[in-house]
């Protein structure tokens, strides 16, 4: 079985409450991950899939900044709880798996649903433009913070959150720095690193 076949099987489990099978199955995630981690996309679709494992039964959040956390899937109301105790008032959410929206609701949190793929596929910038557009907004306001998450917090949350930095008048190559250096387990796959410099350059052309 291929390594997304398993992502998919393992996360739909989990989003089903069926955590014991999730971790049954993720057996064979890690098998595969182990045998293929140098075979290029599907090596590095089994990491993603294994690190995102490890936080299935415990929140994974990372705060690279004290005001912006980059982290792994919410999934159940205990890691939204954990999220809402440690102050997170937003939440940009990457993963096409689940959204966020109905467990963050009882705590006030608002919730950005932007999901996508992570295929190693270019991403629009409409996509990154709509978190940006969240995240100003939210960081506008006094007292809050935001939670850019996807699955396993290793592709597409970060790519999120590079996207916000350099938006906020961070270089790249240190926003890229600093999120790797907080957050070991980020992989910036290079066509994602792309679609971010795309969205940079739309951004100068509109003159914003």
């Amino acid at each position: 079985m291929k390594a997304g076949s398993w992502a998919t099987m393992v996360r739909q489990l989990a989003a089903g409450g069926k955590l014991e099978r999730a971790r049954g199955a993720a057996a064979g995630a890690e098998q595969l991950s182990n045998e293929q981690a140098s075979s290029g996309q599907i090596g590095r679709q089994a990491e993603s899939l294994k690190a995102w494992l490890q936080g299935i039964s415990r929140m994974d959040m990372t705060w690279v900044t004290d005001r912006i956390a980059v982290g792994g899937g919410i999934w159940r109301a205990e890691n939204m709880a954990a999220v809402a105790r440690a102050g997170v008032t937003h939440i940009i959410d990457m993963q096409i798996e689940f959204d966020d929206t109905a467990l963050a609701e009882p705590h006030g949190i608002e919730v950005l649903w932007n999901p996508i793929d992570d295929d190693f596929q270019p991403k629009p910038p409409a996509i990154l433009q709509r978190g940006v557009d969240f995240a100003t907004e939210a960081l506008d306001q006094d007292g809050t913070r935001v939670f850019i998450h996807c699955a396993a917090g290793v592709h597409r949350a970060p790519m999120m959150t590079l996207a916000v930095l350099c938006s906020m008048g961070w270089a790249q190559e240190a926003a890229k720095e600093l999120i790797m250096k907080r957050r070991p387990v980020v992989d910036f796959a290079d066509v994602y690193v792309r679609s971010v410099e795309r969205f940079l350059d739309q951004q100068v052309r509109a003159g914003k």
